[in-house]
């Protein structure tokens, strides 16, 4: 039940989805605000577009490239290959998320209106495939990257765009449509940084005349013309002052550490450029991060886009009604934007975030306790290790009209805990409001200890939650397991309480509505649930015996009356009767072991949903016998067994006997040893029939001879609830 202990967290982002039409769009604030951030692009889905490629997921499998895409799809080009897309808008500019494989770069050509452009968008690995194995659970992750180009003509509605892998194969996973405005002019009374030496051509070092320009602009602008300026070193002793760009399209400044300073006496206001930056791999020790420390009481930041950074910013100290507004996070291998400790009125609002490495926003009440502050109207999209929005601690916090989506592997979508990581931590206290806020494909299996973790998660980990917790008029959609959870994370059974959940409409979420895992208390009003996957509410506090959760029903309450019935097994996705996707592979993604392995050739291999990877079992010694857990008694009907597809496998015949049981401990035969042929001819698979009845948790396959190799060897094991 314990989560993993981190160091770093993240930030925000904004903009709304159209789901049916894979768009992502700007939209005005109406009444009550409309979840996620106003945006000056409209983004498309690469799956929701024509290709000549392959289309992968969705998938929630943590460690796959659909897991970490935005809506769990992306489309696979090899070289030649390409997607097209209709405009959505009049356009001048294009940003594309993309992967390609670890190790390698290449060129996506562009194509508008079947004109190929002269300019093309590179792609590399270079920022992509981290590990961060000091963090328990944390796989390689973090696969995708963003790339921008300025087209040098418009388009219009309508008109196709095209992108091509040219001599790599590439997986896009969303196009960005933009109309970039001209650079702005400089501002009159400014102090140029060219005018104190900085190189616009990116080749000097303008470190210096950053350095003397804000010392000769005391009080008033710095100007940062249009071009590229290089940085070697961070800057400090930055008050009183604005550093203003010609638009972050046009100026930008290439260092890994902007602002490093522990105290400001405020004053400061960033706009209006990019600072982009050569962070490849997460070194919690470092600060690479756009801001580091403090800017000061009274101090904005604003139409910046920050990129290839460890995080956005990470802030400590006074910080006092601060401003984050109208800016771009991306590719942070680390948190988006950590309020670390006594901020006090702060506002972060209206920022676009995607593809953190950490949270992506978060405060944090370390030392002192962030007081009065709030994340409102931000757009996260692909937190790729941990939560959405995490608020540990503090006084006084709102959580509104934000839009989340597709968070994987260690985190909600939205996080309410007293997790304190390290003291003085300063819990949850005065009245935490969590208001308006869009769930879109949020919640992940926590790999650590086999446990699904909701959508919206209040964490009573290191201490009971005294605050009153108000979470009002939420929207959850296709949560892969459950809609909102309560928990001590840190298996001590910490009660939550003093919860009121008022206004949600909860659509298509995996397992169930309510997940309540420790003492406590919550009211719930207003809570309406379809498409429910296995029951109402899971009600089963952890360790055992450690006290009850109360749900008190506040009246308006329908489509999720039903409870969980066996504490000793987790529902799985679908569990319900009847099961929403009978066609469900009940063994991707699950736990699987064996008697042993080859090298890299590991058990989790055969269930990670990609075929062209598979498990080896030690070599020479058999009987060798590969088990999966698929998390809960259940028919299984039908097997597939998978070698790689390619035709370098040559065929091979493999005596297998299945074996099935329900405890994990006494195993039967299901069916007997027999030899089955596998082919690359066709498709290198091979079914095995269950017999009627045939009702396991716990499957294992044992292999006893293979003609083409001495081992058990398997890409892919499935298995079906169907004949």
């Amino acid at each position: 039940m314990q989560y993993p202990r981190r160091s770093v967290r993240i930030m925000p982002t904004s903009l709304t989805v159209a789901l049916a039409a894979g768009l992502l769009t700007a939209t005005a604030p109406t009444s009550h605000a409309a979840a996620g951030a106003t945006l000056p692009f409209t983004s498309v889905e690469a799956e929701s577009a024509a290709t000549t490629g392959t289309k992968i997921g969705p998938d929630h499998t943590q460690g796959t490239l659909a897991s970490e895409a935005s809506g769990r799809q992306a489309v696979r080009l090899a070289a030649g290959r390409r997607v097209e897309f209709t405009a959505p808008r009049a356009a001048n500019a294009l940003n594309v998320a993309y992967s390609v494989p670890d190790g390698q770069t290449g060129t996506l050509n562009v194509y508008v209106n079947g004109t190929k452009l002269a300019r093309t968008i590179p792609v590399t690995s270079k920022y992509s495939y981290v590990d961060t194995g000091w963090i328990p659970g944390a796989k390689t992750h973090h696969f995708y990257d963003n790339a921008r180009l300025l087209l040098g003509q418009n388009v219009q509605a309508g008109d196709k765009v095209a992108l091509e892998a040219a001599n790599a194969e590439v997986t896009v996973d969303v196009a960005d449509f933009e109309q970039v405005a001209g650079a702005a002019g400089q501002p009159a009374g400014s102090v140029s940084v060219t005018s104190k030496g900085a190189d616009p051509s990116g080749q000097g070092d303008s470190t210096q005349a950053f350095r003397d320009a804000i010392a000769a602009a005391q009080g008033g602008v710095v100007w940062i013309p249009p071009g590229e300026y290089r940085l070697t070193s961070s800057l400090s002793g930055v008050q009183n002052v604005t550093l203003q760009g010609a638009g972050s399209w046009h100026s930008i400044v290439r260092t890994s550490r902007f602002i490093d300073q522990s105290s400001s006496s405020g004053g400061v206001h960033i706009k209006d450029f990019a600072v982009i930056g050569e962070v490849t791999e997460r070194v919690d020790s470092n600060p690479d991060n756009f801001v580091n420390g403090s800017l000061g009481p009274n101090s904005s930041v604003s139409g910046m886009w920050l990129q290839h950074l460890k995080v956005g910013l990470w802030l400590m100290g006074n910080n006092d009604n601060l401003v984050v507004e109208n800016n771009r996070f991306l590719d942070m291998t680390a948190d988006g934007l950590n309020l670390n400790g006594n901020a006090r009125g702060v506002r972060v609002r209206h920022n676009f975030l995607r593809n953190q490495g950490d949270d992506a926003l978060a405060m944090w009440s370390l030392y002192a306790p962030d007081t009065n502050s709030s994340f409102e109207n931000n757009t996260i999209t692909q937190p790729n290790l941990a939560n959405g929005i995490a608020i540990y601690g503090g006084t006084d916090i709102t959580v509104k009209d934000n839009l989340i989506s597709d968070t994987n592997a260690l985190g909600s979508g939205i996080a309410i805990s007293n997790q304190k990581f390290l003291d003085p931590f300063h819990p949850l206290s005065g009245t935490i409001t969590v208001d308006g806020n869009t769930l879109v494909r949020t919640g992940a299996m926590n790999p650590n200890w086999n446990h699904p973790m909701g959508a919206l998660r209040v964490d009573s980990y290191d201490s009971p939650i005294e605050a009153n917790v108000r979470i009002t008029n939420t929207t959850i959609t296709d949560s892969p397991y459950s809609a909102f959870e309560f928990v001590s994370g840190s298996g001590r059974g910490f009660a939550a309480k003093n919860i009121t959940v008022d206004g949600a409409t909860v659509r298509d979420t995996g397992t169930v509505v309510v997940q309540a895992e420790t003492q406590g208390a919550a009211t719930f009003r207003n809570v309406t649930a379809t498409g429910v996957g296995a029951a109402g509410v899971y009600n089963c506090p952890y360790p055992s015996g450690s006290g009850s959760f109360t749900l008190t029903d506040g009246g308006g309450n329908s489509g999720w009356s039903s409870t969980w019935s066996d504490c000793s097994t987790w529902p799985q996705p679908g569990q319900g009767n009847p099961d929403p996707d009978p066609n469900r592979n009940l063994a991707k993604g699950r736990p699987a072991t064996a008697t042993g392995s080859q090298d890299v050739y590991t058990p989790g291999k055969a269930v990670d949903g990609d075929a062209n990877t598979y498990w080896e079992s030690a070599n020479n010694a058999f009987p060798q016998s590969w088990t999966v857990d698929l998390g809960s008694p259940g028919a299984v009907r039908r097997l597939v067994l998978k070698l790689p597809p390619s035709s370098a496998w040559g065929a091979r015949t493999q005596t297998v006997t299945v074996l099935g049981s329900t405890d994990g401990s006494t195993y039967s035969t299901v069916v007997g040893a027999t030899g089955y042929r596998f082919d690359p001819a066709t498709g290198n698979t091979a079914t095995v029939a269950l017999p009627d009845g045939t009702n396991l948790r716990y499957l294992r396959l044992s292999v006893s001879a293979n003609t083409g190799w001495p081992a058990g060897q398997f890409s892919e094991v499935e298995a079906y609830p169907t004949s």
